[in-house]
Parts: structure tokens; sequence; C-alpha cells
């Protein structure tokens, strides 16, 4: 993870190599973004969250037979069509729904499916279901190192949440940073080096690196000067998930820089009381988003952002004893914004018709698909190297 401090450790060891070429510190210092460069906005959401209670296919006869405890009324769901609802506690989502800025994109996983959470979040951040296969980066990571860098030392990606940075995230060139607030990128007075770092001039290594340095510590008093800021944006609920956004909207309007922004929501593994726990997180879930999109809208920000929210896998079709779910495979993806083409994308999954070798859920969409086509068709980079292959778009924005 990159800090102001963790760059500052490695200087001194970097600065005793020897010298660089000229035009690599020239490279380093004119790469910028491009002015109407798309941002992209992912939220992880873990556990594996039952798809079939979040977009609920009422009309399939097989919900109602496998669902006797945790199935939700019709006349509860925000309706999508004459055959599919959203959770009762999807409200805001289907307010966005109606504006044309949601999509949900059905039956997405990938090929035998693997029920472990640490395993299915590997290959869903890795995008490599092959374990031997699988590189010390991520999808989003090799997208970005392929993408212009952002001007003034902002990171590529920056995670905005508590623990680790997510492997996604996690590329070989590109800088991904994290935080929990814009403080997290404050030095105190007393601990500013800039004061006695000689300037930058020449064409050596040591001047290579003071210029990096310089522009760590720019991009550092941009996030200073947004965490003095006064935030009047619209108003946003009081999960933690809807003030990480709250935090991702502030960098975007301030113009950090930064291309992808990442955020996690906890708790969806729900093996036990189920209704509760899910209506409280699809709420939250919900809430935030239609927040973040309103108060980017206002900004007349909305066409350049995107949301994509996912999980690691569904929950079983068949309820449990317990009054929940057990680890399932296919599951929806849910993606927000002014660009996003609205409505459902590819077949909705068929109940009656599960994999006959678990009696679950057969997976429609390889969440390849998903990725290149956001990769490519938002991002605007290549991603056939992310993904090691090369995946057939879906019709997920607006031209």
């Amino acid at each position: 993870m990159f800090t102001r401090r963790t760059f500052l450790k490695a200087t001194p060891l970097i600065a005793l190599a020897p010298t660089v070429p000229e035009f690599l510190v020239r490279t380093a210092r004119a790469a910028t973004p491009q002015a109407d460069a798309r941002d992209l906005v992912v939220i992880q959401l873990d556990g594996g969250n039952d798809g079939i209670n979040t977009v609920v296919p009422f009309a399939d006869e097989g919900y109602a037979k496998h669902r006797k405890t945790l199935q939700i009324n019709k006349g509860q769901l925000v309706k999508v069509n004459d055959k599919i609802g959203l959770h009762p506690a999807m409200a805001d989502a289907g307010k966005l729904l109606e504006a044309g800025r949601f999509a949900i994109v059905q039956g997405v996983g990938y090929p035998n499916p693997n029920r472990s959470h640490f395993e299915s979040m590997a290959i869903w951040h890795t995008a490599r279901p092959d374990a031997e296969n699988r590189p010390d980066a991520g999808w989003l990571g090799l997208g970005l190192d392929d993408a212009p860098k952002p001007q003034g030392g902002a990171p590529a990606s920056v995670y905005v949440g508590p623990g680790t940075l997510p492997a996604a995230l996690c590329g070989r060139k590109c800088i991904a940073s994290g935080l929990t607030r814009p403080e997290d990128f404050l030095l105190a007075p007393e601990a500013d080096p800039r004061p006695a770092v000689p300037t930058a001039d020449g064409d050596n290594l040591a001047a290579f690196v003071r210029r990096i340095s310089a522009d760590a510590f720019s991009a550092a008093d941009r996030m200073a000067e947004i965490a003095r800021g006064k935030d009047d944006s619209s108003r946003y609920p009081a999960s933690e998930l809807a003030q990480h956004l709250r935090l991702v909207a502030r960098m975007i309007k301030a113009g950090v820089g930064t291309r992808v922004y990442y955020a996690r929501q906890g708790g969806y593994d729900t093996h036990a009381g189920q209704f509760g726990t899910h209506f409280r997180l699809l709420n939250e879930l919900s809430g935030a988003l239609k927040a973040f999109i309103d108060d980017l809208v206002a900004a007349k920000l909305g066409e350049r952002v995107a949301v994509l929210a996912f999980s690691e896998f569904g929950r079983t079709v068949k309820e449990n004893g317990s009054a929940g779910t057990d680890h399932g495979t296919a599951g929806p993806v849910l993606l927000a914004g002014d660009r996003v083409k609205p409505g459902l994308v590819g077949e909705t999954p068929i109940l009656t018709e599960l994999d006959p070798k678990h009696g679950d859920l057969k997976v429609g969409i390889d969440f390849r698909r998903v990725y290149a086509t956001v990769l490519e068709g938002w991002l605007g980079v290549p991603a056939k190297a992310a993904l090691d292959g090369t995946f057939e778009p879906l019709p997920l924005f607006r031209t």
C-alpha cells in the first residue's frame, strides 16, 4: 500500500542506484490523465450475497418451492418487470432504475464454481479461475498498468475503508493507496521532511526520485485541502458504506485524478436468520448508492462515474433449516451511473432448471465479460492482459 511514509522509507535506498536515462524522468513527469477520463467505483459485497432475494424471480414456480421461510411477497417487491422485482429494502435502487441509472447483470459467475470465500474472492480479484495461473496482481491493477498515469503523484486507485488493500487493485507499475478519511494522508508539520530535501535538478536517479517524492507530497497536500474543505454535498445515510462513498465523491469532485475507487460492505454470509440481516444490508447498499449518484449528478459529474457492485458468489436456491442460505454459485452484478444502460442484462436464472451436479443455479454470464466491458468500454484500457484472454463485451454502457 502506498503512503507518504512508505515512500520516504524507500527513497534513501533508491537514491543510491545508478543514474537513469533522461527520457525516463521526462516520461514520468509528463504522463497525465485525459481531461474527460472516466472513473470507476467498485463495491465488494463480502460473504456471498443472496442474489435470489436481491433480484427476485417471483413468477418462477421454483421460487415458492425452494423459499418457504425467506419467500418475499410479490406485493412488497420493487417492480422491475412483470416477472422480477427488487428486494423491498432496495427502494432507492428502484428510484435509480426509474431514472435510467441502474442495471442488473443476471446469473454472473465462472466455470466450476468454488464455494470457498477465500478461493472464490481470489478468482474475482485476479480474474483467474485456475490457481496455478494466478498472477501476483489484480484485474484492476493490471488494467491500470496500461492506463495514463494520474498527474501530480495521485494514486491510480484508492481503497476507502478498513483492513488490507484489495488484491484487485494491486498492479506491477501503477500505485494503489488506502485510506479511511482524508486526514490519513496528512503529516504533522514537525514530521514533514520537505524543507530538508534538496531541489530536484538534474537527470540522475536521485533527482528522479526527488521529483516523484515531490509529486507524492503534492497529492497528499491535495488530500489535505479536501480534509479541511467544507463538505456541502447532498445528504448521505449514516451507514459506514455511505460515508465511504461520500469520501469517494469528495475526492472525485476535488479532481484528485484517481481513476478507480474501491469500497467494501461485509456481512452477507447469511447462513442463519437471513431475513433481517439481508434487509439491513440491501437497504444500506441501496441508500448509499442513490446518495452517491445524486451527489455526483448535482455536481455535474454523473456522466463520468460508474459504480459496480459484486459478491464472490450467490447463495443456494433452497433455504436451509436455519432460516438462511448456504454458499451458492451465480449471482447478480449491479451497476449504477448516468451512462449505465438501465434494466436487466442477460437471461434470468430458472429456479427449476438447476445444475444437476450440485442442484444450484447455472452460470449464465462469465464475470470476465463484465470486467472486459468495464476495462475497455468504460475505463478505456486494454483488457486482454488483465484478464488473460479475450471476452465478449456486454451492453452495459450508453455511448
